[in-house]
């Protein structure tokens, strides 16, 4: 147990430093920013076609890209980072010369670009693709073997991006607005399992090629290529939008414990169309795939390696016990379907959309099937992961640089605290199913999300956001009680926060008001003990 406990301190170190590094470069600017050579045209669709090559631990293929041309210009920004190379670039079968700096590609076109015309581009590459050394936080291809002697492959790449092994437009605000194509040639006794819907197989002489398709947007980290020895069962879902495809591949070898752990998969889709709204991609179908790695959240293509027991590698995140009756990997990275798939951070900055809402799904889902003081100790126990670093916001935009991890956990409290405020749970859920339908498919800001709860809760929220977002202080209460009298204010708060909190004073809740002035209330006998609700994400001392 020591040593399980042990890895969960060392998994919240590793991703606080991944997301904490603030050294900006030129590199950063050229991947994080909306640059010329990017502004003026808008991807539809990647047709993606990649060869694997187990032995030597390469990969060769093509990217067609389908674009449509916004404002006039000829030079065009593909990423793609070394070791990968680009072979060649043909438009109208006319090769096209570029210019590299480092992972950005500077691509001189000959045609004519039309506002409003949409034209193709190919792209050629091979290489032999970075190694992952700690997937998914650090990214590339992770090139394993399972008990059988089979090659078990995967990629996962959502931070250093999907230009770590195919050519792209790199950007989170750039979706392909109408999907994807992947098709993926493995050797004969192997298969692949990417995102979407399984079109077309074809047996090669000495290999298959598995042809996938995506019809929904899908923002490029979320393209995945996963490898082995498969076997596929499935089942039909009858959700909020008709039936829904619910697929699973795993190893051959996992069969029985992956039926048996997979029962969850159903349990989550209700827990969830239920606080989030329909699940956002029924014409894609939703698949958990296993893999040599412990999981991310691939649209359409969960991926899976938490062992098919329960709780985070067998331990519980939030010391609660709550954290034991669930599945943490099916249960959070299928919650980035609605957060981080759905409704997108434009940029890298503002992760704590995806990370914050997702590791909220995790309460919710307790909520659902275990109720609401599963989901507040769950969520009361994961603040001792908070480490209060920097904020959970990014510093700086266009750089290609996250905030803290504590976009996680406290990105969770954030959200259970803002449930407490609004005091309705249905008017939560519908601000929850709101912010999916308002924000279906769609790229956005913190900004945009702020704004939506706030007018949705009939609260504003503004100085609230600034204070758990933008600064690493967790408002304190300070208070006394004498006689009847209770005497508070808050410490550790930006400016005007004055959060609303409920104080248990002798056993019974009351809702107080504390500022940056102190403040006295009176009460019709004598005060024996005071505490704050522990729901409200706040810190309290009681002084002599």
């Amino acid at each position: 147990m020591l040593k399980k406990l042990l890895f969960i301190s060392w998994f919240i170190l590793t991703i606080n430093s991944v997301y904490s590094q603030q050294e900006l470069t030129r590199a950063d600017t050229l991947r994080g920013s909306i640059t010329p050579e990017r502004a003026w045209w808008d991807v539809l669709h990647y047709n993606l076609n990649v060869t694997v090559n187990p032995s030597a631990k390469t990969i060769s293929g093509s990217n067609t890209i389908l674009y449509k041309v916004l404002e006039v210009n000829n030079i065009m920004q593909i990423d793609l980072q070394s070791p990968m190379q680009i072979d060649k670039i043909l438009q109208n079968n006319e090769e096209i010369l570029f210019t590299s700096e480092g992972n950005a590609h500077f691509l001189k076109l000959q045609q004519k670009q039309e506002p409003g015309a949409e034209n193709e581009i190919t792209i050629y590459f091979s290489g032999k693709p970075r190694e992952a050394v700690r997937p998914p936080w650090d990214g590339g291809f992770t090139w394993s073997k399972d008990s059988n002697g089979k090659h078990f492959i995967a990629t996962s790449n959502q931070g250093i991006g999907a230009s770590v092994w195919w050519p792209l437009k790199d950007h989170p605000s750039e979706e392909a607005d109408n999907g994807v194509t992947i098709a993926v040639t493995t050797p004969k006794n192997l298969m692949d399992v990417s995102n979407g819907r399984l079109k077309e197989t074809i047996e090669n002489k000495d290999s298959t090629t598995w042809i996938w398709e995506v019809v929904n947007p899908i923002n490029s980290y979320g393209v995945n290529i996963n490898i082995g020895d498969y076997i596929h069962f499935g089942e039909k879902y009858k959700g909020e939008k008709g039936l829904l495809d619910m697929d699973y591949y795993v190893l051959r070898e996992n069969e029985t414990k992956a039926k048996k752990q997979f029962k969850q998969a159903p349990m989550m889709m209700e827990a969830f169309e239920h606080w989030f709204g329909p699940y956002p991609f029924y014409e894609d179908g939703y698949k958990l795939v296993e893999t040599p790695y412990l999981g991310m959240e691939h649209q359409s293509s969960v991926t899976y390696g938490n062992n098919f027991e329960n709780g985070y590698l067998g331990s519980d995140v939030s010391g609660s016990g709550w954290g034991m009756k669930f599945d943490f990997i099916i249960i959070h990275e299928s919650g980035h379907e609605w957060f981080a798939n759905n409704i997108t951070n434009k940029d890298v900055a503002d992760m704590w959309i995806h990370e914050g809402f997702t590791s909220y799904s995790e309460n919710i889902y307790l909520d659902y099937h275990f109720g609401k003081k599963a989901s507040s100790e769950y969520v009361i126990g994961v603040r001792n992961n908070v480490v209060n670093d920097t904020p959970i916001l990014g510093r700086n935009y266009n750089v290609n640089k996250t905030g803290s991890s504590d976009m996680y956990y406290k990105g969770a409290n954030i959200l259970h605290t803002v449930r407490q405020l609004i005091a309705d749970d249905e008017k939560w859920r519908q601000i929850l199913r709101g912010l999916n339908k308002e924000f279906y498919h769609q790229n956005v800001t913190t900004k945009q999300i702020e704004n939506y709860i706030s007018e949705k809760s009939g609260i504003d929220l503004s100085v609230f956001w600034n204070q758990y977002l933008r600064t690493i202080m967790i408002p304190k209460v300070a208070y006394s009680f004498e006689g009847n009298k209770l005497r508070f204010r808050y410490v550790d708060i930006v400016e005007n926060f004055a959060m609303p909190i409920i104080a248990v004073v002798n056993g019974e809740e009351v809702w107080i008001t504390p500022t940056s002035e102190w403040k006295i209330k009176l009460f019709p006998e004598t005060i024996h003990s005071m505490k704050i609700k522990k729901d409200f994400y706040v810190n309290s001392e009681k002084l002599k």
